[in-house]
């Protein structure tokens, strides 16, 4: 209708040629229609399952009629519901566990570090180590059927898909121990032993040997088993006239003169023991046979003959056989007493009577001994029937009883294999011995699995050849001769072709014809053309397979895309309207980029004539548009991913195969997207540059290095000659580790560069001894004419001697032998004359008691050789005594104990089980180590264990699962997307091993893909029809866009076709709205402006932390008020949210600009630096007005911040009684002039106006304030401090006037006026 302001006119009022269009043509509305439900599916469920017994059952039904210009979608064509199975009655419902293999041998080789020698030779390896298993997943036992569950290769252990088992994956790696061999120690060699038969029970013949032996001090394990890895314990030498049983003299009688004489010729009767041929005292009875000593020769001196000392024991034997060129030979030796007298005495001999030597060890050097084999592989011995099931012998589980043989010859040392009669028969070491059978284990293996699935749904494009495998696992591995495993573990074959990839499509039908609103309708309507105008058009869908087929439209709606439009307008040309022919195809391009190509059309009847139809800004005749272009430039995007190692290709650096390294290190490449991009800047795919989407680039991941030692050092000598000691090794470090290498074992505190191992060890305390020869003749040093007698000095020789089982063998170097325990040289010596008596050497002294005590003694005796003459000195007293003194001549002797040794293992190990040792000592009380036998002949408790088991950690390096598959992308389009993959730690580093990488998960830039989407285009203005201004309608398009996926990349129109696979949906919104009504106001009329954008999203915030509560947008509509008249009539403002979750929080504080005057801006400002009207707290508003009540109308006042009037600077105030400001009073100045005045000694004090200039030229002079009254009128506080610190000046000025005037005392002289010496504590600081 035609109106102006609120009052209504005929139409005829308006002057316009065509009326408004009051109809239009639209759509009968028609709802979607469906069919009924199908039937329900069978129960997802099949069987019977406690923990979750519920399935899932389905529905369908089809669409009859699509809804047509209706806002209802069609409802859901698919409904589901839980159901249950059958009951008990149903199956119960298999359940899945994880198995795990048998765990394979134990390998010691993983724990080596890369620097170790023995990684080249596994097999003497021992000590602890690691084992591996699989996991698989299998069926539970419970599940299967009682006819299976007992065989362990039948459906028990048939592996399935991982996924099925949901527990913690078991431990696939665990830590294990090889037992180390336990080497064969034995004894020294004995000294040999007599002549004897080979069997003291059947002596037969004259053939005999004569024998060494040696022990086993440690019982060998492993190995071989028994004593089969010792030497020989045996060694002997053929002899002639052996004899099983021989006297021995014990000790030597006194010399007896024949026929009852005091002295002249005699015998010596020696006392012996039957003895056999190992040296221990049998029966007198058993040396019948041997041939009893007989009395030795010997001469009592009588007076004034030459005395000659007792034979010195028989030296050891020179050797320890005899040859072509050796003799065994022993020495013994006599010296002189006394000579005789010049009359009537019998003389001394020659020196080389005072020497006999004797000839010993006469057997040759040939020896003899039984040399064994290894035992060889244990045979089965059949003869053995009732040891054939299953036991146990020795703790281990064995089958059957074998026998084991090995060699054994006779060998001549230093010679080679001879005769058997060379050696005893009855010694002969055994060739044969029981062994045990274990049991054989044949290889067991699983079923196979189910075959994989081939791919269920086709892929266009996809000509890869599609495979199926299935795959086993050895259960048991085969031992001790059992079957092998040789059938495959892995089998794959190709999958059936794959089905024909059957895509759908909508068909659409040609448009129907235009229909018009009818004429009954519209012919009451001033204007209006009964065969013209606009209309609607429909036309039919319908869905067709790829081939033509037809089929439901189900298949379109899940697989088609978007269902086309049903309807469009259109419009029948009426008699006015301007008419034209269709477009033309657009011209063909050229091909260059920046070309246009153009299309056109033509007027067609009487729009000819018609001037408006020749407007070609309203009707073009021509249109033109760019030709597409062929010119693409790709440049990279994003950082470089990881070096990422080639998968299936392993390079090792330095040919080291390394525990854990080839998943770690080594070449490989890192990557980076490329982006391409069309010339209007426009994102495309990355195959139009001719490029796969990445640039690769080579890298290398370091691989890690292990702490470098030198090898060990030879060991020390042992710290003590006797007793316990240590010995000391070291290792030097060569390289500290890198690259997440072993670490570097503890270093020596001292020398951050050196690894020590302390380990106790033992020295024999008689392996070397000092041996003396007999004393000289005394040398008299005053010699009596008359008779060879006096005082003199004697000597003899001091040796030291390295001590073996047949006594001192050579001499040594003197500091090898004790230097406290050294026997004397030389000493003092009484050469008896003729006549005087003479003596027998002194004996031994006696032992002392235990314990020391000074009131017992100890003797030593002589015996008389020769009876003086008359006229000669008697013989003395021969016997001597001494208290026993502690420590000086008694002893007493204990038992002590060394700290444990650290943790020795095998040579052949790394860590695992090992020993740790500690030694005995004996020890003197004045805290020397003697020989144990001084402890042992006190039969002194000893109850300590000597040695303990111990354990190293062992050095395991971590380890890690293999990498994960690629991540999906996480954006499936743009620049960023990422694909991951990730690792695990399987076992955790312990001890000295590699710890495990930071590095756990890749990242991997995706390919770039476009991002399409559907946009608004901007809506067109309103339009009225027909009219001026009011309501009208405006549209707007959807149109094709491409982005790169970023918040700040403008996105870019792009033709159709690349978004025909999308879901028209905007703004997550399916329901498109292309058309609204809009309002054109009419002059005067109050109108909404359009929605502004919407805000942040803004969250409910306390002190910065959220609440949890959810974001909200807001936007509006501003109302425009044209005129204040029609203020009333304004629609009010408009406001919408929605709610949003991806806020954050803000906060919000007032800001003030500065003063002008009493007045300044306030605003509220949010954290973000925008100006906001709203989150300031109102109560805590800053005042924008500060303007005082009363005002300041006082000369020189101004109202201050706290709305007080104040007075200016250089003024001072006076306060009235109610506190208010009075007047402003001018207050003194005082001019304190600078150096560079030169009229300086002039003081002034003037008053100057504060607003005034200053007369004083710049730095001239300071001048100051001095404000000494408050407002009230009162002195200020800093003038009673000035005042207060001026007195004290006075005082400080006085008493120093005082003193400084004062006469001063005679200083008292002072008697120690030494300096001190300066003592320095040095700290050991090398800066010192």
């Amino acid at each position: 209708m035609c109106q102006v302001q609120e009052d209504e006119f005929h139409i005829s009022f308006c002057q316009q040629e065509k009326l408004p269009m009051t109809f239009q043509s639209c759509v009968i509305t028609k709802e979607c229609q469906v069919s009924e439900w199908a039937e329900w599916s069978a129960c997802s469920k099949t069987c019977h399952d406690v923990k979750s017994p519920t399935g899932t059952r389905v529905r369908t039904r089809t669409i009859r009629q699509f809804p047509i210009g209706s806002e209802k979608d069609c409802p859901e064509l698919e409904d589901k519901e839980p159901c249950v199975s059958q009951g008990d009655g149903a199956a119960p419902c298999a359940t899945y566990g994880w198995r795990t293999t048998e765990w394979t041998e134990c390998r010691v080789d993983p724990l080596l570090s890369q620097q170790d020698r023995r990684r080249g030779n596994h097999t003497a390896l021992c000590g602890g180590g690691v084992q591996t298993r699989e996991a698989y997943c299998a069926r539970a036992p419970e599940n299967l059927p009682s006819n299976l569950r007992a065989r362990p290769d039948a459906e028990a252990s048939k592996p399935v898909d991982m996924k099925l088992c949901t527990g913690p994956v078991p431990n696939t790696t665990q830590l294990c121990h090889i037992p180390c061999p336990i080497e064969c120690e034995v004894s020294p060699w004995t000294a040999w032993g007599p002549c004897t038969y080979e069997n003291c029970n059947d002596q037969q013949g004259k053939k005999g040997f004569k024998l060494r032996k040696r022990r086993i001090t440690n019982e060998p394990t492993g190995g071989s088993g028994g004593t089969g890895n010792c030497p020989h314990l045996l060694e002997a030498i053929p002899c002639e006239e052996p004899s099983c049983y021989d006297w021995k003299a014990v000790r030597l009688g006194d010399c007896e003169p024949d026929n009852g004489k005091e002295c002249g010729p005699g015998t010596q009767v020696q006392e012996v023991v039957c003895i056999n041929s190992d040296g221990e005292e049998v029966d007198r009875q058993l040396c019948r046979d041997a041939i009893f000593p007989i009395p030795v020769a010997c001469d009592a001196p009588c007076p004034k003959d030459c005395v000659l000392s007792m034979w010195s024991t028989w030296s050891s034997c020179s050797h320890t056989c005899s040859g072509k060129t050796t003799e065994g030979k022993q020495i013994r030796a006599r010296s002189i007493l006394a000579y005789a007298g010049e009359e009537g005495g019998i003389h001394c001999p020659n020196s080389s009577a005072l020497q006999e030597v004797r000839s010993c060890n006469e057997h040759p050097c040939t020896v003899y001994h039984w040399q064994t084999g290894p035992w060889g592989q244990c045979i089965e011995d059949t003869s053995v029937s009732s040891f054939n099931t299953t036991t146990t012998w020795n703790g281990e589980a064995s089958c059957s009883v074998g026998m084991q043989t090995r060699k054994v010859i006779c060998v001549r040392v230093n010679v080679g294999q001879v005769g058997p009669k060379k050696c005893p028969e009855s010694l002969r070491p055994e060739t044969v011995r029981p062994c045990l059978l274990p049991c054989r284990k044949d290889c067991i293996m699983s079923p196979y699995s189910d075959w994989t699935s081939c791919p269920s749904s086709c892929r266009e494009g996809d000509s890869r050849v599609r495979k199926q495998s299935r795959h086993r696992v050895i259960i048991q591995l085969p031992a001790n001769g059992g079957r092998d495993c040789t059938d495959p573990l892995y089998e794959d074959k190709a999958c059936e072709a794959p089905q024909v990839c059957q895509s759908y499509r909508w068909k659409t039908h040609k448009w129907r014809r235009c229909q018009l609103v009818p004429w009954s309708v519209q012919q009451d309507s001033p204007g209006a053309q009964e065969s013209c105008g606009p209309g609607r058009q429909a036309r039919a869908i319908t869905c067709r397979k790829q081939d033509g087929g037809q089929v439901g439209v189900l298949e379109c709606l899940q697989y088609a895309g978007p269902v086309p439009a049903l309807t469009q307008a259109c419009q029948i040309p009426c008699q006015d309207d301007c008419q034209f022919t269709s477009w033309s195809k657009f011209s063909s391009c050229n091909g260059d980029c920046g070309a246009v190509r153009t299309r056109k059309r033509t007027i067609v009847g009487k729009s000819k004539k018609k001037e408006k139809c020749k407007n070609s800004h309203l009707y073009p005749l021509i249109e033109t548009q760019y030709c597409p272009c062929d010119k693409y430039n790709a440049q990279p995007v994003g950082n470089w991913s990881d070096c990422i190692l080639p998968e299936g290709k392993v390079e090792v650096l330095l040919g080291m195969k390394i525990q854990a390294d080839i998943k770690e290190c080594g070449q490989g490449y890192r990557y980076q997207a490329m982006a391409c991009y069309d010339q209007n800047g426009r994102l495309v795919e990355t195959s139009r540059c001719n490029s796969h989407g990445y640039i690769e680039e080579a890298c290398i991941i370091p691989c890690p290095s292990d702490c470098k030692l030198s090898e060990w050092s030879n060991w020390s000598r042992c710290s003590k000659s006797c007793g316990s000691g240590v010995k000391v090794r070291s290792k030097w470090l060569r390289e500290k580790p890198y690259n997440g290498g072993r670490p570097c074992p503890k270093l020596d505190h001292v020398n951050q560069a050196q690894v020590y191992e302390v380990v106790p060890c033992h020295s024999d305390c008689n392996q070397y001894i000092w041996v003396t020869e007999p004393w000289s003749v005394c040398k008299v040093t005053f010699v009596n004419m008359g008779d060879n007698c006096g005082e003199g000095v004697q000597t003899r020789k001091v040796r030291c001697m390295q001590n073996t089982a047949d006594g001192p063998s050579e001499q040594v170097e003197d500091y090898l032998c004790d230097p406290e325990e050294m026997p004397l040289g030389s000493r003092e010596c009484k050469l008896p004359c003729p006549e005087d008596c003479v003596i027998s050497e002194w004996s031994l002294w006696t032992r002392c008691a235990l314990p020391c005590n000074q009131s017992s003694f100890r003797q030593r005796s002589a015996d008389p050789i020769r009876q003086p003459a008359d006229e000669g000195r008697s013989c003395p007293d021969a016997v001597e005594k001494e208290p026993c003194n502690l420590n000086r001549n008694c002893y007493h002797y204990d038992y002590n104990v060394t700290d444990w040794s650290t943790c020795q293992l095998s040579e052949k190990a790394v860590c695992g089980n090992g020993i740790k040792t500690r030694m005995l000592d004996c020890v003197r009380s004045d805290g020397k180590s003697v020989d144990l036998n001084y402890c042992e002949e006190l039969s002194l408790e000893k109850n300590w264990q000597m040695n303990t088991s111990c354990m190293v950690e062992c050095p395991v390096n971590c380890q890690l699962s293999e990498w994960s598959p690629w991540s999906e992308c996480s954006q499936t389009c743009g620049l960023t997307g990422k694909m991951i993959r990730r690792r695990t730690v399987t076992q955790p580093f312990q001890g000295d091993g590699r710890p495990c990488p930071s590095l756990m998960d890749q990242s991997k830039p995706c390919p770039v893909k476009p991002c399409y989407r559907w946009q608004y285009g901007q809506w067109s203005p309103c339009q009225v029809q027909e009219a001026q201004c009011g309501e009208g309608t405006r549209t707007r398009n959807i149109s094709c866009v491409v982005s790169d996926g970023s918040a700040d990349d403008i996105s870019k129109v792009v033709d159709e076709e690349f978004c025909a696979d999308i879901e028209p949906i905007v703004d997550g919104n399916k329901k498109m709205v292309l058309e609204e009504t809009c309002t054109q106001p009419c002059p005067g009329d109050c109108y909404l402006k359009d929605w502004s954008s919407w805000s942040l999203c803004q969250l409910t915030c306390v002190n910065g932390e959220d609440l949890g509560f959810g974001g909200i947008q807001v936007r509006s509509r501003a109302v425009i008020i044209q005129e204040l008249e029609n203020q009333h009539l304004c629609p009010e403002q408009m406001l919408e949210t929605k709610s949003c979750d991806d806020g954050q929080c803000y906060e919000y504080k007032w800001m003030a600009s500065a003063w002008k005057g009493s007045s300044r801006t306030v605003w509220c400002q949010r954290s973000d630096g925008v100006n906001v009207t709203g989150g300031c707290l109102v109560v805590s508003q800053p005042d924008a007005d500060r303007s005082c009540n009363p005002p300041c109308s006082q000369p020189h006042s101004y109202c201050s911040e706290v709305k007080t009037c104040h007075c200016e600077e250089g003024y001072t105030e006076v306060m009235s009684s109610n506190s208010t400001l009075e007047q402003c009073t001018l207050i003194p100045v005082v001019m304190i002039p600078t150096m560079e005045d030169k009229r300086g000694d002039v003081k002034t004090s003037r008053a100057v106006h504060p607003t005034q200039p200053s007369s004083n030229p710049a730095g001239r002079g300071r001048t100051w304030f001095l404000q000494p009254f408050g407002p009230d009128g009162r002195l200020k506080t800093w003038v009673y401090g000035v005042a207060a610190g001026a007195f004290v000046l006075l005082i400080f000025i006085v008493s120093m006037i005082y003193l400084a005037c004062k006469k001063p005392k005679k200083p008292q002289r002072r008697q120690n006026n030494r300096l001190k010496p300066l003592t320095l504590a040095y700290d050991g600081d090398a800066d010192m």
